[in-house]
């Protein structure tokens, strides 16, 4: 499946996702509005009832509309004279259970003498008393005696008559999280098929140069007068060591990751004198960057706990990840101090440097980070992965500091 395909697939994925949630959102709103006015409509009848029923017991003309909405939770009901709360309760109850309206409610009746509404009760859904009023219920000027009622609960009253609209949300809702799932493995994978294919070709032309120098060496050493020419045969000899060399790793570096990632790495952890690891590995390089290398030994404590094989393979790593990503000629230096009780080794470059965005990035498995045209990067792109395993295995602590242009230092503290 080509990148186009799959950008289409996420496009029209994204629009019917898009539109079926547009839609369910519209229904719900509209259901809820209608439950709302249903709402409201049966609230107006209960009281009208209510104020019928006192004009009755009063024997008063009854009102053609006696009620007023306030606010969407809040009614006025007209009176005519001052009224007893435990009557008002008790019709109030009344008509609510008449009427099926099982929500928490609250009343008060105004009180023209003191121009105070004399709070009432607050009534449950299950029409006893109890609850704590939130905020004191509101006046008006547009009855002179009258009683308000407030339901408190309103919202998710009628949140919990929108069951079956809430049933098919939640299911739009998990459909939308599978397609989402979904289209994240799918780019996972196309990222991971893509990473496997550049990590074949990089290890298809890693080998093939050393194997094709080899062969080239082997050519060589079969002349039959190559045994007149000693310096010669010493020399094609030592290609063919180094080649050699090369290619074996590079095939430890690909199983050593491996082995470290599945925890299957066993390390044998000794006393290790870092300074000497350090001119072990550099022994080799030294006669091929002359000056450019300047090594600064100024650790008073060098020894730490470590696995031989794998602290070289890591000033290994860290000197070559150096050279690739230099200008030629490069301008590399390997340091050691001591930070309180703690040995720092650090390599630093005068290189092409390292995006602030690509930071985070570099430790990742066949992660390499973008050149450009500035330099032909060879490698796995396992170096700095294999680099951040080690240090995982043997809990230290790895830091970069690093400025695109300028270069790169890459920082190791390791407990003494």
């Amino acid at each position: 499946m080509n990148r186009n395909t799959i950008r289409l697939l996420i496009l029209l994925g994204t629009l019917s996702i898009t539109g079926i949630l547009a839609v369910q959102a519209y229904w719900v709103k509209s259901a809820f509005d209608l439950k709302e006015q249903q709402f409201r409509q049966t609230v107006m009848i209960s009281l009208r009832n209510v104020a019928n029923r006192i004009s009755t017991l009063y024997k008063l003309s009854k009102f053609e509309n006696p009620v007023s909405q306030l606010s969407s939770d809040y009614y006025v009901v007209n009176l005519r004279i001052p009224l007893q709360e435990d009557i008002l309760e008790h019709y109030l109850k009344d008509e609510f259970k008449k009427q099926n309206l099982n929500t928490d409610f609250e009343f008060g009746i105004y009180d023209c003498n003191t121009e105070k509404i004399v709070y009432g009760s607050y009534i449950k859904s299950n029409f006893e008393e109890g609850g704590v009023t939130s905020k004191p219920l509101p006046k008006t000027d547009k009855y002179l005696n009258y009683f308000g009622v407030r339901f408190p609960s309103k919202t998710s009253y009628l949140a919990s008559r929108l069951d079956i609209w809430l049933i098919s949300s939640l299911i739009t809702l998990v459909v939308t999280v599978f397609f989402g799932y979904a289209m994240f493995v799918i780019l996972h994978q196309k990222r991971l098929s893509e990473v496997q294919r550049d990590f074949v070709n990089n290890m298809t032309h890693e080998f093939q140069t050393p194997i094709s120098t080899i062969r080239i060496a082997t050519d060589v050493l079969s002349q039959a007068k190559i045994i007149e020419q000693p310096e010669r045969l010493k020399k094609y000899v030592q290609i063919i060591r180094q080649e050699n060399n090369r290619l074996k790793t590079q095939v430890e570096t690909v199983l050593n990751t491996a082995k470290l990632e599945r925890g299957k790495m066993n390390l044998d952890i000794q006393l290790q004198e870092l300074h000497s690891l350090i001119n072990e590995v550099t022994e080799g390089v030294q006669a091929e960057l002359e000056d450019h290398l300047k090594i600064e030994l100024n650790a008073s404590k060098s020894s730490i706990y470590a696995d031989r094989t794998q602290l070289l393979s890591l000033i290994r790593n860290l000197l070559e990840n150096a050279i690739k990503y230099s200008k030629k000629p490069p301008n590399i230096c390997m340091k050691t101090e001591n930070i309180g009780e703690t040995l720092v080794f650090s390599v630093s470059d005068c290189g092409i440097g390292i995006p602030k965005e690509s930071i985070d990035k570099i430790f990742k498995k066949f992660y390499r980070v973008p050149t450009g045209n500035l330099h032909n990067v060879k490698g796995f792109g396992l170096g700095l992965s294999y680099v951040n395993e080690i240090i995982k295995a043997h809990k230290w602590q790895i830091s970069v500091e690093s400025e695109v242009g300028k270069g790169s230092t890459f920082k190791v503290t390791m407990p003494l």
